[in-house]
């Protein structure tokens, strides 16, 4: 049988689950959090909107719990932009910067390696009333919103994802919802290639940022 002669596992392989925060926590307007993209889009009639979802904003404890149950080594969650920045921008929210924390603890508690997606097709909806990843600003509020991560989590996540599949997120995001075209827009290619790029460098600026900040 192969099974037989293949190698096995490393004993440290990271087997664990992955989450994004919209399609999860629920809670998308509680404690503060401002709304994103996904909390104001049309959703299809005869689907559930995006207030309770598997409602892990409540349950995270029982959630991880059952993680540890199962012999997880690690989890991979998005934080929600506008848990930390209501606005995008600007302040920051505590009680989504104590959420996480709590997470993040309650994971290592059971011996969980934390893996953070920063940001999870998502944008918050105030970003995308100044034009989201088509405005060239995109670049530094990615930044910014990265700094703030770094500095209230850097000190026990040592794993950091940017984007999560770009490719998904511009080529088909007109598609799936998850890309504003600026209405009027005439050359739909163009701008989503310009957005595009966008990422691409506010991704390079924040890993640069992040191997200052956090150099282990």
């Amino acid at each position: 049988m192969k099974h037989k002669t293949r190698k096995p596992f490393p004993e440290n392989f990271f087997w664990g689950a992955s989450t994004s925060a919209y399609q999860v926590e629920g809670a998308n307007l509680e404690d503060g959090k401002g709304p994103s993209c996904q909390d104001v889009k049309e959703v299809p009639e005869g689907t559930s909107d995006l207030t309770v979802c598997a409602d892990h904003y409540h349950h995270m404890k029982e959630d991880i719990a059952l993680m540890a149950e199962m012999g997880f080594k690690s989890y991979r969650f998005s934080i929600a932009w506008t848990r930390i920045l209501p606005k995008g921008t600007g302040e920051i929210n505590q009680k989504g910067i104590d959420f996480y924390n709590e997470l993040i603890d309650e994971c290592l508690k059971y011996g969980i390696e934390p893996i953070v997606t920063m940001f999870h097709f998502d944008m918050p909806a105030a970003l995308d009333e100044r034009g989201s990843w088509g405005n060239p600003d995109s670049v530094q509020w990615f930044v910014d919103f990265a700094r703030v991560l770094f500095e209230n989590f850097g000190d026990r996540v040592k794993y950091w994802l940017t984007i999560n599949e770009q490719n998904m997120l511009t080529l088909v995001g007109p598609v799936i919802g998850t890309l504003m075209i600026p209405e009027g827009c005439t050359n739909v290619l163009k701008e989503v290639y310009q957005q595009n790029h966008h990422m691409l460098v506010a991704q390079a600026k924040a890993m640069v940022l992040c191997h200052q900040m956090l150099p282990e």
